[in-house]
C-alpha cells in the first residue's frame, strides 16, 4: 500500500501541469496540542500523587507504566471511591507538560483513532487527517473508566497502539500513521462484568483495590481530602518538594530505560521470572516479557546498577494479578453449592482411604451387571435392538465403565481389558459371518 502523499509529485509531472507551492504541512500528533498540566490554576486542582495514602501498589504500578510504556498500561480493579481516577490524573501532572484524555464509553472507532478526509485526497490534495483521542493523548495519559464496558473492537485498538506506539489509520487504500506513546489506565468494577481473557492478558499490570478497613487510615485519607478541597493551592504547595523529587526520579528512570546498554537481564533474573510464571500457571509468554520489563523499570526507578531477582519478586504480583490460573471450584476441600444453597450432588474426588476400602476383597466397588444393563443410557449397557449375532460381553465389562473413579489393581485391569478385546473380536467375526 502506497502513501498518497508520495504519489502527488509524479501525478503533476505526468499531467504536465505546474505544481503550485503549498504551505508547510501541519506537524504530526506530537505538535497538535498545546502544553497542558504542570502549571497554572488547573494544575493546582490536581491531587498530588505523593499525598495518596493506603494504595502503594497503585502508585507503584502507575510509575512503572510511565517509566516503561511497552508494559501495555495498567488495569485498576476495585470499588468506587478508591482513588482510581485521582491517581491517574496525578500521574499526568507528574508527566507535565502532558495531556490527560478521558475516553467516553460512547466513543466510536473514528473518534478514538482519528479519521481521513477522502474527498480532499481524491481531489489531488494532501491527505487530511482529523486527530482522534489517541493523538490527543500522545506523551500523556489516556484514561478509560469502566474499560470492561467498552466494545471489544475499541479495546483491541487501544491495546495495539499502546504496545506498538504507532497509530495507523487505513481507509480505501489510503493510510496515515503517527506516533502515539501514552500510558493507558483502565478501571473496572468486577461486579459490572469482566474483560475477555485475551484482552486481560494484553494489559500489562493489574492492581486490585479494596476499601480501607483501618479506622486511622480512613480518617487520615478523609482529612487530607478535606484539606485539599478547602485550600487546593496550599495543599499542593505543602507537597511540592516531594512532587519535584518524584518528577526528577521519574525522568531519570525513563532515560535509563530508553538506553539499551543499561540494566541488562541476567540468567538469574530470567530464571526467577520463569519460576514465577510457571508457579502461576499462566498461558503463553506475554507474562514473562511484561515481568522482565517491569523489573527493569523498577530497577531504574530505584537507581539500581543491575536487575536482581528481588526486583522480579516485587513486580510479580502486579503482573500475575489478572493472569494467574484460577483455583478449581469443584475441589474436594470446597464442595460446590447449588443455587438453593445446598451441597451439590456432584461427588467429590475419593480420598486415598476410600479408594483403599473400595478395592479390598469382598467389597463391591461398582454397580451390578444387571443394573448397568437395564438402565437406559447407562455406560456399558447393550442397545435393546442389538439383534442376533452379538454376544453378551464378559462379566465385569459394564462394571468397569460404570464407575470411573474406582481404582483397580493392575492385574484386574489387564484382565478386563483383554476380555473386552476378545468380546469385540468375537462380535466382528460373528457379524462378518452373517454378512456372507
Amino acid at each position: 500500500m502506497k502513501e498518497f502523499n508520495s504519489c502527488e509529485t509524479g501525478l503533476h509531472q505526468a499531467r504536465g501541469t505546474k505544481q503550485e507551492p503549498k504551505p508547510a504541512a501541519a506537524p504530526r500528533s506530537e505538535g497538535l496540542l498545546p502544553p497542558q498540566g504542570g502549571s497554572g490554576e488547573a494544575a493546582q486542582r490536581v491531587f498530588p500523587l505523593s499525598a495518596i495514602q493506603g494504595q502503594p501498589a497503585l502508585v507503584q504500578a502507575l510509575l512503572l507504566a510511565a517509566i516503561e510504556p511497552q508494559l501495555g498500561g495498567v488495569l485498576i480493579r476495585g470499588p468506587r471511591g478508591t482513588a482510581k481516577s485521582t491517581a491517574a490524573r496525578a500521574l499526568a501532572d507528574l508527566l507535565a507538560p502532558a495531556p490527560f484524555v478521558t475516553l467516553p464509553l460512547g466513543a466510536s472507532i473514528e473518534h478514538v483513532t482519528g479519521s481521513l478526509d477522502l474527498s480532499k485526497a481524491l481531489a489531488g490534495h494532501e491527505v487530511a487527517f482529523a486527530p482522534g483521542l489517541i493523538a490527543k493523548a500522545h506523551e500523556g495519559v489516556l484514561y478509560v473508566d469502566e474499560i470492561n464496558l467498552l466494545p471489544d473492537a475499541i479495546v483491541d485498538v487501544l491495546l495495539d497502539v499502546a504496545a506498538s506506539g504507532i497509530n495507523r489509520i487505513e481507509r480505501d487504500g489510503i493510510s496515515h500513521s503517527h506516533a502515539a506513546r501514552f500510558v493507558l489506565v483502565g478501571t473496572m468494577n468486577p461486579e459490572e462484568g469482566m474483560l475477555r481473557p485475551q484482552l486481560l492478558d494484553r494489559l500489562g499490570l493489574c492492581v486490585q483495590l479494596d476499601n480501607p478497613q483501618d479506622p486511622q487510615l480512613r480518617s487520615s485519607i478523609v482529612k487530607a481530602r478535606l484539606r485539599f478541597d478547602l485550600d487546593p493551592q496550599g495543599f499542593v504547595q505543602s507537597h511540592a518538594a516531594r512532587q519535584q523529587e518524584i518528577r526528577q526520579r521519574l525522568a531519570q528512570a525513563r532515560s535509563r530505560c530508553r538506553n539499551a546498554s543499561e540494566l541488562a537481564w541476567s540468567d538469574d533474573v530470567h530464571e526467577a521470572v520463569a519460576l514465577q510464571c510457571i508457579a502461576a500457571q499462566v498461558d503463553g509468554l506475554r507474562a514473562d516479557l511484561v515481568m522482565l520489563r517491569a523489573a527493569r523499570a523498577l530497577a531504574a526507578w530505584q537507581g539500581s546498577h543491575s536487575i536482581t531477582p528481588a526486583h522480579v519478586a516485587e513486580v510479580a504480583p502486579l503482573v500475575l494479578q489478572h493472569r494467574a490460573a484460577q483455583p478449581d471450584p469443584g475441589s474436594a476441600s470446597q464442595p460446590q453449592q447449588t443455587p438453593a444453597g445446598t451441597a451439590s450432588a456432584v461427588p467429590a474426588a475419593p480420598s486415598s482411604t476410600d479408594r483403599k476400602d473400595r478395592t479390598e476383597p469382598g467389597i463391591q466397588a461398582s454397580a451390578s451387571p444387571s443394573t448397568a444393563s437395564r438402565e437406559p443410557g447407562a455406560t456399558g449397557s447393550l442397545p435393546q435392538d442389538a439383534g442376533p449375532g452379538l454376544e453378551q460381553p464378559p462379566a465385569g465389562w459394564g462394571q468397569a465403565q460404570a464407575v470411573s473413579s474406582v481404582v483397580f489393581e493392575p492385574q484386574q485391569a489387564d484382565a478386563m481389558a483383554q476380555a473386552a478385546l476378545e468380546a469385540l473380536a468375537a462380535k466382528k467375526a460373528r457379524a462378518s459371518g452373517l454378512l456372507r
